[in-house]
């Protein structure tokens, strides 16, 4: 299983909360690329409730990882 920033935004509109089988269909009904699916379908499943991308790629990027001032724009 590898997430890239690409594959990872595909889910970033997800209905949140949402389990794993809700993202999967989520990402079948949107059109997201196979290798999004594959990668939902690969994680371990116990029947919990995932809140945001963070809980299933914790690398993906906040709004506090960019480094640019919002007064100047």
């Amino acid at each position: 299983m590898y997430w890239t920033l690409e594959l990872a935004s595909h889910l970033s509109d997800a209905p949140w909360p949402a389990t794993k089988d809700e993202l999967i269909d989520y990402a079948i009904r949107t059109g997201a690329p196979l290798e999004v699916v594959e990668n939902l379908q690969s994680m371990e499943d116990e029947g919990d409730s995932y809140d945001s991308i963070d809980e299933i790629w914790p690398d993906y990027p906040s709004e506090d990882d960019y480094l640019w001032n919002e007064d100047e724009y």
